[in-house]
């Protein structure tokens, strides 16, 4: 969107009256400007400086319009941006008995008055039929800001949403929403209708001098849109919510002439409003850094709508007369910092994890077909992508071995996967060659850290060492037998070294290399290696005389058991041998027990599923016989009704004991003395409006089920009462019977 759609529009919507002041309102020939006159008071003298005319320019004047005209100007443009992805709110803001109810939810007794909530409805499900591609969810709540406390208007119908939480505007980094307010999904324009009415029934409503039914509390009407969209590999979701709020009019306490609760309301009413007219200036300064939202509930809820992510239309509601020109003053000064306002609309979108990696794994279906035809082309036909089998794997396993002895000269590259194999198979070469030395450096000598400084010390005492841990040669230039070589250093005392060109010596043998020469053998130095046998020499040597030294290391070495090593096996090595076989038969028999268990296992996970099953299944039969059961309850309260109040006196005296007529054997169609009820009214409207208006029938239906939904409400509060007082019988209307209508 450009920057002049990003602010907010403002209009201004005239009340109809006989008393239009003509002479001191003044519209402009666009239909986007009006002007205010007032004459000067002759009584304040002939010095008076106060202004007297003002001029204001807004997005649009609606004056003696239409409801649908209205709802073309202000509303339809932003459900449409709400289709795709962008949030949108419309505001009524004015005087109280200036309109705004009647802008935001028209008259709900002909559907020509309807107002912009059912309308956008309409045009809401409209495009969903319209639509073919996405998938749209369509869910709706009603919020209403009483005396600063957070209601539920819809907290009366049942829904799978908050319930019990506590109520309270809350902060996320998606916007502002408002924990445990019941959202109530709707497959329908007639149930979303239904639920307006339900939540218009519960608003609270007062008299007063300026108007008779005037709105004690703001309220917010949400609809909420999700359409998931599936193009090719794309799986896209858009999120977008339009809120319709229609404010509580500002009071003058000497005009309405309020009193008590109504006092309180107003003075609620006013405060509020006054916190909405300062976030609204504070909004206006673009060098303003903070704006205190919090300031109340109306303006913590309005945070998004107002410099958000949404576009917003404000619709100021004037009245025409004269005594009420400066609060279309206030009105019109409100709609023009409104205007100055910008706002930051995007789309909501979206991507789901699940629908997203099933778009990939069809999109690698398809690179794979692509890929088969190209090595067609090019006749690689036996070339495969699919993961490797155990015996592809053991032939490139087979080519690397042959490879290394020269049996071949070169392997074949055929896929990533092939290259992939091949490396992997070097790479296990390696460490088996890695641990075949170190086993066998093992088997000759004793491995000592030389961060074991204990260790250290002690060879350092037998004369193995010197002080900087340089083995001690002989005089003679021969060593003691002794030999180092750098080990990298491993908890445990179990060090891995690398393969090295040098093979070893067999035991008995001398070398004369020294540390430096086996510099290059590995290349950590953190380990010292030295011949156990040699150390029982030195330890010799060190007890006899030096004669007998020279004589001792003249003789030869005596050989030891070739069947054991000089040193034991590491336990893990020792734990492998062992399962080979002595505990060989220990091992078999924990497979088995392992496989029985994982069996059980597998048998009680098809049990818990079948119990699980079988539990839906009774929850679903249980709910069913629960509407089966109120159904016929009220079928029968139905029969009993007609028959207790709406049957005449002579029917009444032959359904008596005794009499010629069964008490619930009689057809109500044939009661032929009632008068016409709403049942009967509503078939006349459908010959005489719905053929012109074929639309309305929705907007008709969702209202009669309403009516009938409480007047049903006041029959049983009636009962009751008459339940406490045996002879008393409340009426539960207004002088006229009750009857409960089946909806066709």
């Amino acid at each position: 969107m450009d920057a002049v759609e990003k602010r907010v529009h403002t209009f201004v919507r005239v009340k109809p009256t006989a008393d239009f002041a003509q002479d001191m309102i003044k519209f402009g020939p666009d239909n986007k400007s009006i002007d205010i006159y007032i004459k000067k008071d002759a009584k304040k003298g002939v010095v008076n400086n106060r202004q007297t005319d003002w001029s204001f320019r807004l997005d649009g004047v609606l004056h003696n319009t239409s409801q649908e005209r209205a709802y073309e100007t202000v509303a339809k443009k932003l459900v449409s941006d709400a289709l795709i992805g962008y949030n949108g709110t419309i505001m009524c803001y004015g005087q109280t008995g200036a309109g705004k109810t009647y802008t935001m939810t028209g008259a709900t007794a002909e559907y020509k008055h309807r107002g912009i909530i059912p309308r956008a409805i309409q045009q809401v499900f409209k495009a969903t039929a319209d639509s073919v591609d996405p998938f749209v969810t369509v869910r709706i709540s009603y919020l209403e800001i009483y005396n600063e406390t957070l209601s539920d208007l819809l907290s009366t119908v049942p829904s799978n949403g908050s319930s019990d939480v506590q109520m309270a505007v809350v902060d996320c980094p998606q916007g502002v929403y408002v924990k445990g307010l019941s959202i109530h999904s709707v497959s329908h324009e007639e149930d979303a209708l239904n639920l307006l009415f339900e939540g218009e029934t519960n608003r609270v409503i007062a008299e007063h001098t300026l108007n008779k039914n005037s709105s004690r509390s703001h309220c917010i009407f949400t609809i909420y849109i999700e359409s998931r969209f599936r193009v090719f590999s794309d799986v896209k979701c858009v999120r977008s919510k339009i809120n319709l709020i229609d404010l509580a009019g500002s009071e003058r306490l000497s005009k309405t002439g309020s009193e008590g609760q109504v006092l309180k309301e107003a003075t609620y009413i006013n405060k509020s409003l006054s916190f909405l007219e300062q976030i609204v200036i504070a909004l206006a300064e673009p060098k303003r850094d903070h704006v205190p939202f919090r300031r109340s509930k109306l303006t913590h809820v309005l945070k998004d709508s107002l410099g958000g992510n949404c576009n917003t239309v404000l619709v100021a509601n004037i009245c025409g007369e004269a005594v009420h020109v400066e609060e279309t003053l206030s009105s019109l000064r409100f709609a023009t910092r409104m205007k100055w306002i910008t706002t930051e609309p995007v789309i909501n979108e979206t991507y789901d994890r699940e629908g997203t990696v099933k778009a990939l794994e069809k999109e690698i279906i398809l690179l794979k077909q692509e890929l088969a035809m190209h090595d067609s082309l090019v006749n690689r036909s036996l070339v495969t992508y699919d993961p490797l089998t155990d015996s592809q794997t053991a032939e490139i396993k087979s080519q690397v071995h042959k490879y290394l002895k020269g049996a071949i000269d070169e392997i074949d590259i055929v896929n990533i996967r092939q290259i992939q194999e091949v490396f992997k198979q070097f790479k296990l070469i390696v460490s088996q060659q890695e641990h075949e030395v170190e086993a066998r450096l093992r088997s000759q000598y004793a491995l000592i850290d030389k961060n074991d400084f204990a260790a250290v010390a002690a060879l350092q005492k037998a004369g193995v060492l010197d002080v900087d841990g340089h083995l001690v040669q002989e005089e003679d230039g021969r060593d003691f037998g002794t030999r180092t070589t750098p080990f990298s250093s491993r908890r445990g005392g179990k060090k891995k070294s690398r393969k090295s060109n040098e093979q070893p010596k067999k035991e008995g043998i001398g070398s004369p290399l020294s540390g430096k020469d086996l510099d290059g053998f590995l290349p950590s130095k953190s380990q010292v290696i030295i011949s156990t046998k040699d150390l029982d020499v030195k330890e010799g040597a060190r007890n006899q005389d030096t004669a007998n030294i020279d004589a001792e290391l003249s003789k030869p070495a005596p050989v030891e058991d070739s069947q054991r090593p000089s040193s034991p096996p590491s336990k893990p090595v020792a734990f492998e041998q062992f399962k080979e076989e002595c505990g060989s038969e220990i091992s078999r028999i924990f497979k088995e027990n392992k496989s029985i268990l994982l069996a059980r296992k597998k048998r009680s996970s098809a049990v818990a599923q079948r119990i699980n099953f079988i539990k839906r299944e009774m929850e679903g039969i249980k709910q069913a016989l629960e509407a089966q059961k109120q159904e016929r309850w009220q079928q029968e309260f139905e029969i009993w009704y007609s028959e207790s109040f709406l049957i005449p006196k002579d029917v009444q005296e032959a359904l008596k004991p005794g009499g010629n007529i069964r008490p619930g054997m009689i057809p109500m169609n044939r009661v032929m003395c009632l008068e016409e009820d709403e049942q009967e009214r509503f078939e006349r409207m459908q010959e005489t409006t719905l053929p012109a208006c074929p639309a309305s029938v929705s907007f008709y239906k969702a209202k009669m089920k309403t009516d009938q939904k409480h007047t049903y409400t006041r029959t049983m509060s009636s009962l009751e009462q008459m339940r406490k007082k045996p002879g008393l019988i409340t009426a539960a209307g207004k002088n006229k019977p009750l009857s409960f209508l089946h909806v066709m």
